[in-house]
């Protein structure tokens, strides 16, 4: 039996003729799915009494239901009961890291979704391994039964050298030498350095125009609506980042794609019901707008795909038909993929949904291959995810820690101003707030005298002394013990936030143990963790079990406290993101792009 992958489906270069005389119904179908009615991407209908005939894993045509069966009697067919058939779900923007499983493990959650391609971009195992991380994560997506194209990474890492340490250092020739080597790279990726590229910053310029010269799209991420003209000038057409309203009418009227993200409502990525706003509102058209997923931990891949998305913009006062190609035709319009995927018609791939009224998908097919049946995988699948892709050793080496290190500051003796990083829901910006304190005999009664806790960032990559950043989180609620990650954005240094030196202590050393994870500690107890072996931020094993995991991660941390999910805490050291974060070098006062001290 042949490896189910995207390359299992010929070139439509290489299959016209064959197509066309399927279609002519001089020969007959590989399989004919029957019963159906079709929801048209093109026309943006639902096409009631027609059934779709595959060839050589492509769409040869659809016809008039029983057509098939009038003109060849032993035609295998697939009964869709009266079913919707639509084409396979397009992500225009996620990263397979956050997934915490690898690209292989990923296409499982994907596909019971109704997703069967997916845009990545792999700038977290970039930041931490540099090209080398990124083309291992390019060979798994080759093997995964799934369509995996790459938008590069192009800020890596996310500032400079001065604010942070990162494991890679993605420079303008490192990434034209990607575009140059690689197919599945058609696009750069989110251009997180958003004021330095409109305040005319020379590397940032020069990475856009790596991908401009090559005819590569540009990918954004931008917040204020300030800068939006001069990062629309840049050469930016797409953004996922458009929070309200009023911003993402201003990137559509700029020319610039808006996807709008959804994400679990407990989550920082639920920016849709606002965002969806222009169109709704204001009358913006649909056509360049899209949905995506973005990030989603293993729990919430399988809760929330890019189909629940779907469901979300219906909510919010999208139709059904208008959804679904804002989750298909669009996402592959925008990568110039619209006559591959993105739509039932013929030549496209025969990436398939079959889904009810309510658009929950009940089975999908790959490639003509039937993967998703009823809601489970099929033998077919099965056999594809026990094939996963192998990475390199060096990749299971990442976590490099000096001996010892203070997870905490002196107590301070005199009264001062501390500069305290306030968490807020939904936790994507953080408030710098200025806590005025009177010295304590010691840090528990500070701590709860002001609502503070520890919060620490350790540099892990073994390219300094170990550096070690103090700082206080303001309203986090930890009530005891530890939380730590090797997902912190965008570096992935450890972060750790606690009570006391001791618990922090034992959750940084459980993550070196492990070469990476995520984990809550109490008491001197490991009470939860999820491993991450693969450059600290992937795990080796199937999505189902690492979900399981997750889970039990989620309860732990809940009970520990914490105001934010465990998600939002990882991105506590992403220094892009306004007002206030910390990195292995200290506080970061964004925009600024300052560092700041702890106390005043």
């Amino acid at each position: 039996m042949t490896k189910l992958t995207r390359f299992s489906v010929a070139p439509l270069h290489s299959m016209t003729r064959r197509l066309a005389d399927v279609a002519s119904v001089r020969v007959a179908p590989d399989l004919v799915i029957s019963g159906a009615r079709v929801l048209s991407t093109y026309s943006e209908r639902i096409l009631p009494g027609r059934e779709v005939w595959i060839s050589g894993g492509r769409i040869a045509a659809v016809k008039p239901a029983g057509t098939a069966k009038k003109a060849w009697s032993d035609v295998p067919l697939y009964d869709a009961a009266g079913g919707i058939i639509a084409p396979g779900l397009v992500d225009p923007h996620i990263h397979i890291e956050s997934s915490m499983v690898t690209a292989c493990a990923y296409a499982e959650a994907a596909l019971l979704n109704g997703t069967t391609t997916i845009f990545c971009d792999s700038h977290e195992i970039g930041n931490v391994m540099d090209v080398a991380g990124v083309e291992a994560m390019l060979e798994d997506a080759r093997e995964a039964p799934l369509s995996i194209f790459l938008t590069v990474p192009s800020t890596v890492p996310a500032t400079s050298a001065e604010l942070e340490t990162a494991g890679g250092d993605l420079t303008p020739d490192k990434i034209a030498g990607l575009f140059d080597r690689w197919p599945e790279a058609v696009a750069l990726g989110e251009k997180m350095d958003f004021v330095p590229v409109t305040m005319g910053d020379e590397r940032s310029h020069a990475i856009l125009a790596a991908a401009l010269k090559r005819g590569r799209p540009v990918s954004g991420h931008v917040y204020g609506r300030e800068f939006v003209a001069a990062y629309a000038a840049s050469g930016v057409t797409d953004t996922h980042e458009a929070i309200d309203r009023d911003i993402a009418d201003d990137l559509l009227d700029a020319g610039v794609w808006v996807f709008l993200r959804g994400g679990p409502p407990t989550t920082p990525w639920h920016s849709l019901p606002q965002a969806i706003r222009t169109i709704t509102e204001l009358g913006a058209s649909h056509k360049r707008t899209a949905v995506c997923t973005d990030d989603r931990d293993a729990d919430d891949l399988l809760l929330f795909g890019l189909d629940w998305v779907v469901r979300e913009a219906v909510k919010a006062g999208m139709s059904p038909e208008q959804a679904w190609s804002m989750g298909s035709l669009h996402g592959a319009t925008r990568f110039g993929m619209e006559g591959d995927i993105g739509g039932v018609g013929g030549g496209r791939r025969a990436d398939l949904v079959l889904m009810d009224d309510q658009l929950k998908p009940q089975c999908t097919w790959y490639g003509g291959e039937l993967v998703v049946e009823h809601g489970k995988i099929t033998p077919r699948l099965d056999q594809a995810l026990s094939q996963r892709y192998q990475y390199p050793k060096a990749a299971y080496a990442t976590v490099k820690l000096p001996q010892t290190m203070k997870l905490t500051p002196e107590l301070p003796a005199e009264p001062c101003t501390v500069n305290a990083i306030k968490t807020a829901l939904p936790g994507i910006t953080l408030i710098h707030d200025k806590v005025a304190i009177e010295p304590a005999k010691d840090w528990p009664s500070l701590l709860a005298r002001y609502g503070l806790c520890f919060v620490a960032v350790v540099e892990r990559h073994g390219k300094s002394a170990g550096n070690v950043a103090h700082g206080l989180l303001k309203d986090f609620g930890l009530k005891r013990g530890a939380v730590a990650s090797s997902v912190g954005h965008d570096s992935h240094n450890l972060i750790v936030a606690g009570t006391n030196e001791g618990d922090m202590q034992v959750a940084i050393g459980a993550i070196k143990e492990q070469q990476g994870g995520v984990c809550v500690v109490a008491d001197g107890e490991v009470r939860a963790l999820v491993p991450l072996p693969i450059a600290g931020l992937l795990s080796d094993k199937r999505v189902t079990e690492v979900a399981e995991e997750v889970k039990v991660l989620k309860k732990e941390w809940a009970e520990a406290g914490c105001t934010i999910p465990y998600m939002g805490f990882n991105l506590i050291p992403l220094s892009v993101i306004p007002e206030i974060r910390i990195t292995d070098k200290g506080l970061v006062l964004v925009p600024q792009m300052e560092l700041a001290p702890l106390f005043e």
